[in-house]
C-alpha cells in the first residue's frame, strides 16, 4: 500500500475518535444523569465542556503544530485524549466528569487540525488532495452521524462509562499507526508565536460558546448574559486590531476578504448548525416524545449516517473533477429538502418518514465537507496548513455549538407532548441553512484543481513541504 494513504487511514482513525465522542454521548446523557444522580443542567455541560474547550483551542493547537512539529503535537493529543477518556469512564461525581470531558476537548482539538495538516502535507497533487479529503470527510461524516447509534448500543449493553472505554483501544491503535508510519513535517518558515492573539481567540471562542449554552438558562437579557455578551465584543475588536497590526498573524484577517475562503467558513458553520439541531431535536423527540430506547434512536438515526459515509468520498470526487461548486449545490439541496420534509411531521409520525428527512439531510451533510474542507486548505500555503485545518474545524464546532443551543432554545419547556410541534422552528432552521450552503456554492470554485509539479520537480514551489519520515 503507498505510505501516503496509510498515513491517511492513521489519521482519519483520530478523526473517527474526535467525531465519534461528539455525538455519541448525547444519547448516553439520560444514563448518565440516573448513575451520577445530576439533572438536566450538569447534563448539558457534560456535553458542551468538551465542545467549549475543544472550539477555543483549535487554531491554537494547529499553530503549535506547524511550528513544533504536527507528528509530535498528534501524539500529545493522542495521549491526552486517551487519559482523559480513562477519567470519564472512571469518574464518581458529575464534577469530575464534567472536568475530564473538558480535557478531553484539550486532546481532541490537537487531533482534527493536526491530523489534516499532516495529510495536506503528505498528499500534496491537488486531485488526489481532493479525493483524500473526500475519504476524510466521509470518516468525519460517518463518525458524527454515527455517534447515536454508537453510544445506544454501547449504553444498552454496557451502560454509559462503556461511551469513554471505548476510545482508550482506538487510541492505543492509533499511537502504534503513527509511531510507524507518519512523517514528522512542520512550517519551513515557522512563524513567531502570536500569544495574545491566541489568547484573545481563545476568549472569544470559547465566550461565544459559553454563551449560547447559558443563554436559555440566565435569560437572554440578564445582567449575566449582557456582560457575557460585552466581554466576547471587545475580544473580538481587540482581536482583529491585533491580528491586522502582526506581520505574522495567527488569522490573517484579509483571508476572509477572499469570497472563496469566506465562503468555506460560512458553509462549515451552517453544515454544522444543520447537524447539531438535527441530531439534538432527533434524539430529544424520540427518546421523551415516543419513549425509544438510545438503540432505538441510533436505528432511526442510522441512515443518515450510511448517506453521509457514501456520499462524502463521491464529493471528493467531484471536487477533484469539477471543483467545489457541483457538491456544494447538491449539499445545499439535500439540507434545506431534508429540514422542509421534518417541518410537516406531527405529533406521532410514521418513524420511516423521519428516517428519510434524516436520509436527505445525511446526503446533504455528505456532499458538504469535501469542498468546504478543500477550500479552505487551498485558501493558505501548506506551511500554514495546520491553521487552515483549524480554521474550518473551529467554524464547525462554532456551528454545532449554535445548532444546539438554538434547538434546544425551540424545545425549552415543551411538554413532551408538544415536542413535535416544538420543533418545528429547529427544522426550520435546518432548511435555512441549506439554502445559506446554495448561497455561498456561488462563491465556490468551479474548475478542477490544477496538477502541481512532482515533488522532485525543480519547479516545484518554493514553500511546498518536503517531508522525511521521523528517525
Amino acid at each position: 500500500m503507498d505510505r501516503r494513504w496509510t498515513v491517511l487511514a492513521t489519521c482519519c482513525l483520530s478523526l473517527f475518535l474526535v467525531g465519534l465522542d461528539t455525538t455519541a454521548v448525547n444519547v448516553a446523557l439520560p444514563a448518565i444523569g440516573a448513575g451520577l444522580d445530576v439533572g438536566t443542567r450538569g447534563l448539558e455541560w457534560t456535553v458542551d465542556a468538551y465542545t467549549l474547550v475543544l472550539a477555543s483551542l483549535l487554531i491554537t493547537s494547529g499553530a503549535l503544530a506547524d511550528r513544533f512539529g504536527r507528528r509530535r503535537v498528534f501524539r500529545l493529543g493522542l495521549v491526552v485524549f486517551g487519559v482523559a477518556s480513562v477519567a470519564c469512564a472512571l469518574a464518581p461525581t458529575a464534577g469530575v466528569l464534567v472536568a475530564a470531558r473538558a480535557a478531553q476537548g484539550v486532546g481532541g482539538a490537537m487531533l482534527s487540525p493536526v491530523a489534516l495538516a499532516i495529510v495536506v502535507n503528505v498528499i500534496t497533487e491537488p486531485r488526489r488532495r481532493a479525493r483524500a479529503i473526500g475519504v476524510w470527510a466521509a470518516v468525519f461524516g460517518a463518525s458524527m452521524a454515527a455517534g447515536p447509534l454508537v453510544g445506544g448500543v454501547l449504553v444498552a449493553e454496557a451502560g454509559w462509562r462503556s461511551v469513554f472505554w471505548i476510545n482508550v483501544p482506538v487510541v492505543v491503535a492509533a499511537l502504534v499507526l503513527t509511531a510507524v508510519f507518519v512523517p514528522e513535517s512542520r512550517a519551513e518558515r515557522p512563524r513567531r508565536l502570536d500569544g495574545w492573539g491566541q489568547l484573545l481567540l481563545a476568549v472569544v471562542v470559547g465566550g461565544a460558546v459559553a454563551v449560547l449554552i447559558e443563554g436559555p438558562h440566565l435569560g437572554w437579557g440578564s445582567p449575566a448574559m449582557v456582560a457575557g455578551y460585552a466581554v466576547v465584543a471587545v475580544a473580538l475588536g481587540a482581536f482583529a486590531g491585533v491580528e491586522a497590526r502582526r506581520e505574522e498573524p495567527l488569522v490573517d484577517p484579509r483571508l476572509f476578504r477572499r469570497p472563496p475562503f469566506l465562503a468555506a467558513a460560512v458553509g462549515a458553520v451552517a453544515v454544522f448548525v444543520a447537524l447539531g439541531a438535527t441530531l439534538l431535536l432527533t434524539t430529544l423527540y424520540l427518546q421523551h416524545a415516543r419513549g425509544m430506547s438510545p438503540m432505538a434512536v441510533g436505528l432511526v438515526t442510522l441512515p443518515m449516517a450510511i448517506a453521509a459515509t457514501v456520499c462524502a468520498p463521491l464529493s471528493g470526487v467531484l471536487v477533484g473533477r469539477f471543483g467545489a461548486r457541483p457538491p456544494l449545490l447538491l449539499a445545499g439541496a439535500f439540507l434545506a429538502a431534508g429540514g422542509l420534509g421534518a417541518v410537516g411531521i406531527g405529533p406521532h409520525p410514521d418513524v420511516r418518514l423521519l428516517s428519510s428527512a434524516l436520509l436527505l439531510i445525511g446526503v446533504g451533510f455528505g456532499f458538504a465537507n469535501a469542498p468546504i474542507t478543500n477550500t479552505a486548505v487551498s485558501g493558505l500555503p501548506p506551511a500554514r496548513a495546520g491553521v487552515a485545518g483549524a480554521i474550518t474545524s473551529t467554524a464547525r464546532q462554532l456551528g454545532s455549538a449554535l445548532g444546539v443551543a438554538a434547538a434546544g432554545g425551540f424545545l425549552a419547556g415543551a411538554a413532551p407532548a408538544r415536542l413535535a410541534e416544538a420543533s418545528r422552528p429547529g427544522w426550520s432552521l435546518v432548511a435555512a441553512c441549506g439554502l445559506l450552503v446554495l448561497t455561498t456554492a456561488l462563491a465556490a470554485p468551479t474548475a478542477a484543481p490544477r496538477r502541481k509539479p512532482p515533488m522532485n520537480d525543480p519547479k516545484t514551489e518554493p514553500n511546498e513541504q518536503r517531508l522525511t519520515p521521523h528517525r
